[in-house]
């Protein structure tokens, strides 16, 4: 166990401990890793009605910090880490969202991502807005923020093993010197791992401490590569110290305003939830066997989307396997709970073998993506979650690299020589695990994997031989980005809503295909170009507010479905309403919180752009997440394909080959796509190559003089 002789306080800063007021403290926090200094900086009203919060202070602090010329690894680069308005209430659930900024080591652009834990709402009430780091520092360090005390300081420390397991239970005993739970509940951490430091796919855990198992539980921050920028700039851990939570913290208008929206959600999901989708018991892994049923759960890097051995990691294993009866959460007040975990699991690999850990999740994503290996054994879910996040290595850009690292050893691009002796083919757990651990390690085969498959073809290309045309179908990322684990093939909307997504093909800006493929809600290009404004600037509101979307849409009023536009559910959309207005006590309506998005959405656009990024070319998407490349994948589904033909392209599949009919079936979607796109810049007042237009920013309010400058470098 560390103790304080392991840091060493190399800077220092003392603040005035002050309220919150109206969901905002007025103020950022300022740390230089290299240079240690650390400092206080406004927030003014029109950073407020700009960008609101969270992700859009994030953003607001980045693009002051970097040029179009930085890039992730340099000094430049910054983290911001922060809540919004609303987060850290305990009267609605869902309110304990970070949400992290960050230029990205696998896309090279603006990177967001939100995660649960208390480190948001603990650093609010510690008196920050946000925080925002900066710099390289030459040997390890953690950034304390003690809220109790009102002190920052920047320590060096000599801890040789930065594992996150490891240190979020180290770290607050250090800076509580206390095993009382209640002291221990008032650390929260931010910490990465070897793998973070050893791969572009880096991600940030954020820990809190769970008064049911008197235990630490971590939250990812998992996409882009984050985690990667933390260790590169020598942070070990970020650590936030306060002490109590009351209901009140937020010092909101109308506090009773938003206690009446709570009590609506609250007897919605104790007594709907588990009738809808059992969150409370089973949490996100309830989509396992939905996926499956209605073709979209990937299997074998997207070919397919169902499999018969799909129920051995569907939602009753895992709520065999959670050892909690009751309900988690991980924010006080969420009545949600899906923060479920697995206690009691004993390594069988890597180097914690023979320990017993608690596994936090799995997540649907960790469960799909092992289905998108084809390895379907419950122990390796656990086992690869668990290394995944105590590395510090995102799961969905581990086990989408490794699907399309499998498929190409099954089609003879990689062999046992250029994987170092692995077999990596489909369904090969103990490879794929050896693969994590020199990952970690930055080793072997794995030292290429980590770099994500955007690399990965490229070297592929250059030195295997491979044809680009297939591992460009078949590489399922965008704009650097691995593909979340979802199949898209017959929802055009959402091959949108990755495709067009910001930061890259990551569902929580537009999970559209239900509407689209299951309810036909969105026929029309029109139709989905409107779902393709409307929801991601919806889910974009989360973020800039510290909020989890899972409260709007996973329960849902009785009554919802008779409602004029039950997708929106806009019951809840009065709420979220209510909670904005009885916080900061600005009125709102629905259309007001959307133009909250769009200003921030539309900036970020210009942000790529500031980058070099964020014009259509950067928009396309690898052919697989449109449809069948392979004949396989045709005959696999070959009475639908050719029903396609006949009846959307207007072309007889009698008598023509397999091959045939693929390339006639990719020439007809790849068009559908491209008028999608259309579809979409026309609806969010972009030009035909995806920038926002002068009209658009100056009718958002930011027409400032340094974003028209990008954006009248692409007219």
């Amino acid at each position: 166990m560390a103790d304080m002789r392991h840091f060493h306080v190399i800077a220092e800063m003392t603040y005035n401990l002050k309220p919150v007021d109206r969901g905002y403290t007025d103020r950022t926090l300022y740390v230089n890793v290299s240079s240690g200094k650390i400092e206080s900086r406004p927030v003014t009203d029109e950073m407020k009605n700009t960008f609101v919060g969270g992700r859009g202070f994030g953003l607001w602090r980045l693009w002051n910090a970097v040029s179009g010329d930085t890039r992730w690894s340099d000094p430049e680069n910054e983290i911001v880490i922060g809540a919004g308005p609303i987060g850290g209430t305990t009267n609605y659930p869902g309110a304990g969202k970070s949400l992290v900024v960050s230029l990205s080591p696998l896309t090279n652009m603006v990177i967001d991502s939100n995660v649960g834990g208390y480190f948001g709402p603990y650093l609010k009430f510690s008196g920050w807005d946000a925080v925002e780091i900066q710099g390289k520092a030459e040997q390890n360090v953690v950034v304390f923020i003690d809220g109790d005390a009102g002190r920052i300081q920047l320590l060096t420390t000599e801890l040789d093993d930065i594992n996150s397991h490891v240190l979020m239970e180290s770290l607050p005993r250090v800076f509580t010197d206390s095993d009382e739970a209640r002291d221990l509940q008032s650390i929260s951490t931010v910490t990465a791992g070897d793998g973070a430091q050893n791969t572009r796919m880096g991600c940030l855990n954020f820990s809190f401490f769970d008064m049911k198992r008197k235990a630490f539980r971590i939250k990812q921050a998992g996409r882009g590569g984050i985690g990667t920028v933390f260790r590169d700039k020598g942070i070990a851990a970020v650590v936030v110290k306060h002490t109590g939570v009351k209901p009140t913290d937020n010092h909101p208008a109308d506090l009773a305003r938003i206690q009446a929206a709570g009590v609506r959600i609250n007897k919605e999901i104790l007594e709907l939830d588990q009738v809808q989708c059992d969150m409370r018991r089973v949490g996100t892994a309830h989509l396992v066997e939905i996926m499956d049923e209605y073709d979209l759960l990937p299997t074998h890097n997207y070919k397919f989307g169902r499999h018969p051995e799909s129920p051995q990691i569907s939602s009753p294993v895992w709520r065999e396997r959670y050892s909690q009866d009751m309900p988690d959460g991980c924010w006080l007040g969420c009545t949600m709970s899906c923060s479920h975990g697995v206690d009691g699991f004993k390594l069988r690999t890597g180097p914690y073998a023979g320990e017993t850990v608690l596994v936090d999740g799995p997540e649907y994503e960790t469960a799909g993506g092992s289905s998108n290996m084809g390895i379907y054994d419950p122990d390796f879910v656990l086992e690869m979650n668990f290394y995944c996040d105590t590395y510090g290595i995102d799961t969905i850009s581990y086990t989408t690299g490794l699907a399309f690292v499998m498929e190409c050893f099954e089609n003879g691009i990689l062999n046992k020589d250029r994987t170092g002796g692995l077999d990596l083919r489909f369904g090969q757990a103990d490879a794929a695990l050896e693969v994590l651990h020199q990952m970690a390690c930055g080793e072997g085969f794995g030292a290429l994997a980590g770099q994500g498959i955007r690399r990965m073809k490229e070297r592929f290309i250059a030195e295997y031989g491979a044809d680009p045309s297939f591992v460009g179908s078949i590489g399922m990322e965008a704009k650097g980005l691995e593909y979340s684990e979802y199949v898209t093939k017959e929802s055009l909307a959402m091959q949108g809503g990755y495709g067009l997504a910001l930061k890259g093909p990551q569902h929580d800006e537009a999970w559209l295909i239900f509407m689209d493929m299951v309810n036909n809600q969105i026929p029309t290009f029109e139709d989905k170009a409107e779902a393709l404004h409307y929801f991601p600037m919806w889910r974009t509101w989360f973020g800039l507010m510290g909020l989890c979307k899972l409260p709007w849409n996973d329960i849902e009023p009785a009554d919802n479905a008779a409602s004029d536009a039950p997708a929106k559910v806009p019951e809840h959309v009065r709420n979220y309403c209510d909670l904005f207005a009885g916080i900061t006590g600005r009125e709102v309506t629905g259309d007001d919180l959307i133009v909250q998005s769009e200003r921030v959405y539309n900036f970020q656009r210009v942000f790529n752009l500031k980058m070099g990024y964020g014009r259509r070319e950067h928009d396309s998407i690898p052919y697989r997440s449109m449809g069948p490349v392979t004949e396989e994948e045709y005959e696999s589904r070959a009475e639908r394909y050719d029903g396609q033909l006949r009846d959307k392209v207007g072309v007889n599949p009698s008598g023509r080959s397999t091959a045939e009919k693929v390339k006639i079936l990719r020439a007809f979607r790849e068009d559908q796509y491209e008028q999608l796109i259309d579809a979409v810049y026309k609806r969010r007042g972009w030009t035909t190559d995806g920038v926002p237009t002068i009209e658009t920013l100056s009718r958002l309010g930011i027409d400032f003089p340094d974003v028209l400058e990008v954006v009248r470098s692409y007219q």
